[in-house]
């Protein structure tokens, strides 16, 4: 009788799908059984495997041990930043490479602006662009995919280098010490879920609404209540601060006023307009312009827009600006093949192969198009080692404090940028002709839920 329902079964799985599907039956598991215990060295792994990690187990003493955090060219840069437990990375990477041009100027020791003053208005503006649209698309259906796109994640902590460069040119600059960190920039999950609920609310009572004016109301209300969230947990912005510094020979500057917009212009005057986003994505038409709707945070600014070319192409241009002492934002893939307690980043540091006796290997095309690997990080190179001209390994400023990494520094091998890193920030001056002529492209416009989006933003 039970054969007789595993067939009949069979029949109907295989008529619903048109295929004969696979079933799960005792011989099969026999098979597995017998295939496992007739490799004797199955013992040894399992019974390490009952005290140890599979991930410790799989580190390769060899790839490890070849590892030196030397470099033939370095860019002076001071001190390393901690973003905790935050995903502010993008911000953080945006604010380390104008780092080195303050410390530079005034001779100083170290030097660190404020992340959490940024990260208030770039709650604001969020808050206030999500609002906007839910005004527009009030009359959708609840099910209308943009509009779920948006209710499932109306907050975040995620950014983009265009978020950087919109949120300098309206709010300016401050250092550290005009708007310190709180516990709630460092640790940011419990605000952004109050955030989001009253977000959520504020969709809500939008929806219920047909005049213009209650809308207006319900807006205001609501952005106010995230003003006063944000003021309580991250500290009110400074209009205005003052700024004093010693240098390395310990000469005190005097003392200076200046408001946010004015730190940026006197102290920083570094063009962040005049960089532009490279990404390669292996499974997009190379030299084409993309954007996607809605990945910024402010109502009256343009959404990314990013030009996908070659690796090598990419590498080389990167290669170019490092040399010229260049600190270069990139966006890859951390979680993959790092050991944090040496600070690398390097392909085979881990044989899971040797260990487990299965083959995991991917190319970048296949891990992109089947969700194993998109961007999750963002940091900085400021050096690189050349060997016959060409890199062998790069240095990373990362922006998870000094106790993970070597002192907060990683090194990346060339092979694992070649596999995970996904895209640069690059000055315009070091383009060459083909990639400066692209940008002229009309860019491919893309909805949030097209995979490109993760491939851009990374997970919120």
């Amino acid at each position: 009788m039970k054969n007789f329902v595993q067939i009949l079964l069979c029949i109907i799985v295989s008529i619903s799908f048109g295929q004969e599907m696979k079933i799960l039956d005792k011989a099969a598991l026999s098979m597995y059984s017998k295939n496992f215990n007739a490799d004797k060295s199955n013992v040894a792994r399992q019974n390490a495997l009952a005290n140890n990690s599979i991930k410790s187990l799989s580190v390769d003493k060899a790839t490890r041990t070849r590892q030196q955090h030397l470099f033939s060219d370095k860019i002076d840069v001071k001190g390393i930043s901690n973003q905790k437990s935050s995903g502010r990375c993008w911000l953080f990477a945006g604010l380390n490479i104008l780092r080195p041009v303050v410390i530079e100027k005034y001779d100083l020791e170290e030097f660190e602006f404020s992340q959490n003053f940024l990260f208030f208005y770039d709650k604001l503006e969020k808050s206030n662009l999500f609002l906007n649209q839910m005004i527009l698309m009030r009359e959708r259906d609840i099910h209308d995919r943009e509009l779920e796109f948006l209710l499932d994640s109306p907050i975040g902590d995620g950014g983009q280098w265009n978020m950087v460069v919109d949120l300098v040119a309206k709010y300016g600059l401050v250092p550290m010490i005009a708007m310190p960190e709180t516990y709630a920039s460092s640790k940011t999950g419990d605000m952004n879920n109050l955030l989001r609920k009253r977000l959520r609310k504020a969709a809500s009572e939008i929806r219920m609404v047909a005049d213009a004016k209650a809308q207006a109301k319900i807006h205001q209300k609501a952005m106010g209540d995230i003003y006063r969230i944000l003021a309580l947990a991250l500290g009110e912005p400074p209009q205005s601060f003052t700024w004093q510094y010693e240098d390395e020979d310990e000469k005190l500057s005097k003392t200076k006023v200046y408001t946010p917009q004015q730190f940026r212009d006197d102290v920083v005057n570094h063009d962040l307009a005049d960089y532009v986003y490279l990404l390669q994505n292996p499974t997009k038409d190379y030299y084409q312009t993309y954007s996607i709707t809605l990945d910024r945070d402010m109502v009256e600014k343009p959404d990314m827009a990013v030009l996908n070319i070659p690796g090598d192409v990419i590498k080389a241009q990167t290669l170019k600006a490092v040399l010229a002492d260049e600190p270069i934002w990139f966006a890859c893939d951390v979680g993959q093949e790092h050991l944090g307690s040496d600070g690398l980043m390097v392909r085979g540091i881990y044989d899971y192969e040797a260990l487990l006796g299965v083959d995991f290997s991917l190319t970048k095309s296949e891990q992109l198009l089947y969700g194993e690997s998109i961007p999750t990080h963002a940091m900085v190179f400021v050096g690189v080692d050349l060997v016959d001209k060409e890199a062998r390994q790069w240095r990373v400023e990362n922006s998870w404090g000094t106790e993970r990494g070597n002192k907060g520094y990683w090194l990346m091998d060339d092979a694992w940028f070649d596999q995970y890193l996904y895209g640069v920030i690059l000055p315009k001056k070091y383009l060459d002709k083909r990639t400066a002529q692209a940008l002229q492209v009309k860019p491919i416009v893309l909805p949030p839920w097209d995979a490109m989006y993760r491939m851009i933003r990374g997970p919120e």
